[in-house]
């Protein structure tokens, strides 16, 4: 992998300015007493030129500190997001499979593709939206977590690449105050252990330096049968700093794994604007998963088209060891900052999504009159189904993460001047990047019970006279019924190299700051993609002994192989303009209000090269214009502080244009993919307040929106829809009750409907949920906690797959967990 060639600024550069630490403001809460008053405000720095108040800034964003992370009953990344205005987050707390957007953006697939996600300033993975890859997977929340910072659209666009809507960033504890934290935690009626550190401190003679990271194992919230969660995360940083600035040594080390709670099959009855949604018998999914041990091994084929035995439950798997450098100096007199990382990043995306569910007798008929099925595993191994329970045909996915590996390097000066009777900033940078996607991607069609409990088993068909249909399960290596066998065996090996100088002004008068900033991206694509499906003469199946057992089965007579000598090439180049302008006008210490207009782009990854995409002979996208989608955004808004009272209010309008693949369902509910081109908009208006008042406070956030389709060049039949899954009305309130001894309160998470699909007809039920917390503190340094996320049990659907409630009455949904209470020990010194 090619190394940023600004690498060598990174000896005496520096990053930007220091961030809000919540240490400072959690140091009575960690010394066992009720937590401290909420700190005087300090500087917002993500996103922006240079840290400033939030009243003195033109643009809209939020923080949550370690105070307020502590009180969530959710660990996962996207599920802190759920608490920051503006955001859409679909999850069920793990960390991958996660769909993320902001301002009522499209979610036309998983992953983030208009929101960048950092990690103490620099981005996890150039691109959010990487299939099987969302960035979330390879990003955990712990103890040494000081803050997350989020900037909704404004000059996110121009202050980091492939972030036109905006930028959260999760900012880590750096060591400026001496303390430690040590905390237990366990799952109250399911099994999950984790164990938290973190400590820091001075070291004297301007050195000091932060450490921690957590492990965890257990089965998890859903039975599975076997310890989904295994795994965890340690991260150091070491600071030297200097009269006139510092240096900033960190890394990072990441090996965990957790199961993909993805679209497991419901019931639905009603009407498509009224749905009831319910569970088959013993099966609800807020508390089961699909996954079992008799299922977890199959075999199949490698990158190499040799045989291999995959392990499903490695699940989400993670694997990244990072290293950076972090630097700030003043040099006659501009603020030279600089951040450089690279990570070493891999891991696995694992899941079984239930494509058809329907009693045993229909699947039998896949073998003719008399075939037969039996367990091919487990306590009944060869023993028949006669009855009619419900069996589920499944696509097994598969993606090996090889390489996403990335080196990230930002470099920038910055410097006040004093013009006439205010002052002028400028700033000048330039960030350049390369960013691996080494993958494989390998479907698989098994047949299974529903039997639940982590007791899944896979199932054998044989034809009347004997013959066997399936090996161990096994119907087909590839696609069994509907779509082509080689569809999605892709392998990708890709470098995307960016470059993008930037730069901004700022002129601050008495009351009044104007600013204006620029960035130009461009991107250079080199690799190859191994694929059948570009034709060609390229071989797409052959016989192989998958199973090694010395005989080829009807399923292994069409295995699907990659042409390992004839790649696609892939070369091509892309760039885009974004830039930002904005003005805010502070009237009274307490009182601002302002303005902003921003355009950014967002480069495509490997949506861009796919088999439907590329030419296989120039290596370039056929459709130039799936290369880039370009966001539009207006907003303007007022801000309110005084005392212990504080209200943000915004109007956005947001627009962009979208070319992309979307997973969705038929009318019958089962899975397809289809293509999407579009332009959408949105407009809203996001709402965030806090009050405190002696042992009271109250977080408050909302978020309306009214999304639309304007345009649908493949089918205006599209034309004015509501995009799928954008509530009109969303909101978060975190009330809290801080007492010497004890405080509790809860986190309420709630939205509106949406539609499950495009098309406007099934409507996902809105929900409210409940995640109440209590901390008693018996000692000094002493916190025994208790969370209970979703206390009342409520259904919570996160997506639907079906347009419309199908004639079987059945279709896949993604929901949240069930009431899962966690009980906590912390010792803080």
């Amino acid at each position: 992998m090619r190394l940023c060639t600004a690498f060598v600024a990174t000896l005496f550069a520096t990053t930007a300015a220091l961030p809000l630490r919540a240490e400072d403001a959690t140091l009575s809460e960690e010394a066992g007493t009720a937590p401290a008053p909420a700190p005087s405000p300090k500087a917002f720095t993500t996103g922006v030129a240079k840290g400033r108040d939030l009243l003195d800034t033109a643009i809209s964003a939020s923080v949550l500190d370690d105070h307020d992370l502590a009180q969530l009953s959710v660990s996962s990344i996207a599920g802190i997001m759920q608490n920051i205005p503006g955001i859409r987050s679909e999850t069920s707390d793990i960390d991958g499979f996660s769909a993320i957007t902001i301002r009522g953006l499209p979610l036309a697939a998983e992953g983030s593709k208009f929101l960048q996600l950092q990690e103490d300033g620099l981005p996890v993975l150039e691109f959010g939206d990487i299939q099987f890859a969302g960035i979330d997977q390879f990003l955990r929340a712990d103890l040494t977590l000081s803050q997350v910072q989020a900037i909704r659209g404004g000059s996110a666009s121009t202050f980091a690449s492939n972030s036109p809507g905006g930028l959260i960033n999760f900012i880590s504890k750096t060591g400026e105050t001496a303390g430690g934290l040590m905390q237990v935690s366990s799952g109250v009626g399911h099994d999950l252990k984790r164990i938290d550190f973190a400590y820091g401190a001075p070291l004297g003679d301007g050195w000091r330096f932060h450490a921690g990271g957590f492990f965890r194992t257990g089965e998890g919230p859903r039975d599975i049968g076997f310890n989904g969660f295994e795994g965890g995360q340690i991260k150091a940083n070491l600071t030297r700093e200097f009269e006139r600035g510092y240096i900033r040594l960190y890394g990072k080390y990441l090996d965990d794994r957790q199961p993909n709670y993805g679209t497991l099959p419901v019931t639905i009855r009603g009407t498509d604007a009224d749905p009831e949604i319910g569970f088959l018998p013993g099966y609800d999914i807020r508390e089961q998963g699909y996954l079992s041990p008799l299922t977890r091994s199959y075999a199949e084929v490698d990158r190499n088209n040799r045989p291999t035995v995959l392990d499903a439950g490695n699940g989400l798997a993670a694997r990244v060891a990072a290293i950076g450098l972090e630097a700030q100096f003043e040099i006659a007199g501009f603020t030279v900052t600089n951040r450089f990382r690279f990570s070493d990043i891999s891991g696995e995306y694992n899941d079984n999504v239930p494509f058809v569910a329907a009693p045993a007798p229909f699947f039998a008929g896949f073998g003719g009159p008399g075939a037969r099925l039996t367990y091919a595993a487990g306590p009944q191994s060869g023993q028949p189904i006669t009855d009619a329970r419900l069996l589920a045909l499944s696509a097994r996915i598969h993606a090996d993460l090889e390489s996403l590996d990335n080196a990230t390097n930002d470099l920038r000066a910055t410097r006040v001047w004093d013009v006439g009777e205010g002052k002028l900033t400028t700033t000048a940078g330039v960030y350049n990047s390369s960013q691996d996607i080494r993958m494989f991607w390998n479907f698989t069609s098994t047949l299974q019970d529903l039997a639940g409990g982590g007791r899944n088993a896979p199932v054998n068909l044989a034809t009347a006279a004997g013959v066997p249909l399936t090996d161990a399960g096994t119907l087909a290596y590839g696609f069994a019924v509907g779509l082509p066998f080689t569809i999605y065996h892709n392998r990708y090996d890709v470098t995307y190299d960016i470059l993008a100088p930037y730069g901004s002004v700022n002129y601050q008068i008495g009351k009044l700051a104007i600013g204006a900033s620029i960035r130009w991206d461009r991107g250079d694509v080199q690799g190859q993609v191994f694929s059948s499906n570009f034709g060609g003469g390229r071989v797409g199946v052959a016989p192989i002994d998958v199973n090694g057992n010395g005989q080829i089965s009807l399923p292994e007579r069409t295995v699907p192989i990659l042409p390992l000598s004839q790649p696609a090439p892939v070369d091509y180049e892309y760039d885009y303009l974004s830039y930002s302008a904005g003005v805010n006008y502070r009237f009274t210490d307490s009182f601002s209000a302002f303005a902003r207009y921003s355009r950014g782009g967002r480069a495509s990854a490997e949506n861009a090269i796919g088999t439907e995409t590329l030419n296989p002979v120039t290596g370039r996208p056929r459709d130039p214009g799936v290369q880039v989608s370009i966001v539009k955004q207006a907003e303007a808004g007022v801000k309110f502080r005084r005392d212990g009272l504080s209200a943000f209010l915004t109007g956005f309008w947001a627009s962009t244009d979208e070319r992309n693949f979307q997973i969705n369902a038929n009318a019958a509910g089962q899975a397809q993919v289809v293509p999407v081109n579009r332009t959408y908009s949105a407009k809203g208006l996001e709402f965030e307040g806090e009050w405190r008042e002696g042992p009271f406070a109250l977080v408050v956030g909302a978020t309306w929106t009214d999304a639309a389709i304007d345009r649908d060049e493949i089918d205006p039949a599209f034309d004015g829809n509501t995009p799928r899954h954008i509530p009109d009305f969303a909101f978060f309130a975190r009330p809290e009750v801080a007492l010497d001894a004890v405080s509790f309160g809860a986190v309420i998470n709630g939205t509106t409907s949406s539609y499950a699909q495009d098309t406007n007809q099934l409507r996902q039920p809105g929900y409210v949920l409940v995640s109440p917390f209590v901390q008693y503190r018996p000692a000094e340094g002493v916190t025994v906690a208790l969370n209970a996320f979703n206390v009342f049990d409520e259904l919570a659907v996160v997506a639907i797959q079906a347009p419309t409630i199908p004639p079987s009455g059945l279709a896949n949904a993604q929901v949240m967990n069930g009431r899962t209470v966690t009980a906590s020990l912390r010792y803080a010194f």
